[in-house]
């Protein structure tokens, strides 16, 4: 078990409640549905995420690379998530931040990698 992974996954997975009842209760009439439907992908995948790095950290004794994976999808879920929220608001706030769009392909990126390695490493332990 990996007591600070567990409460990083609980800490993005209130955040991801958090924001998603902030996109519902009060951005609805604030952006696009466009941009609501943006930001509330970022919600989405925050948490989906944030479970997972709930069951990795659950299991870290299980998985020879729980540090690695997780660092990939937590700095993927920041990437991802953190960048989609801010670009679906700037117009809001009234700042252009389009020169976050490329860190938001690069978060995906590393989600993905996160899964690949936890793939790779599980396949690698079943085959010793």
């Amino acid at each position: 078990m990996n007591n600070k992974l567990i409460s990083i996954a609980g800490l993005l997975a209130f955040l991801a409640v958090a924001l998603g009842a902030f996109g519902a209760h009060t951005l609805n009439e604030l952006l696009t549905t466009e941009k609501l439907n943006s930001f509330e992908t970022g919600v989405r995948y925050q948490f989906y995420h944030s479970l997972a790095l709930l069951i990795i950290g659950l299991n870290a004794n299980k998985l020879n690379a729980t540090a690695i994976i997780g660092k990939f999808m937590l700095i993927g879920i920041l990437f991802f998530s953190f960048s989609v929220y801010l670009l679906s608001l700037q117009e809001l706030i009234g700042i252009n931040l389009s020169m976050l769009g490329p860190i938001t392909p690069i978060g995906g990126l590393l989600l993905m990698i996160s899964w690949l390695i936890l793939i790779f490493k599980n396949y690698k332990k079943t085959q010793l």
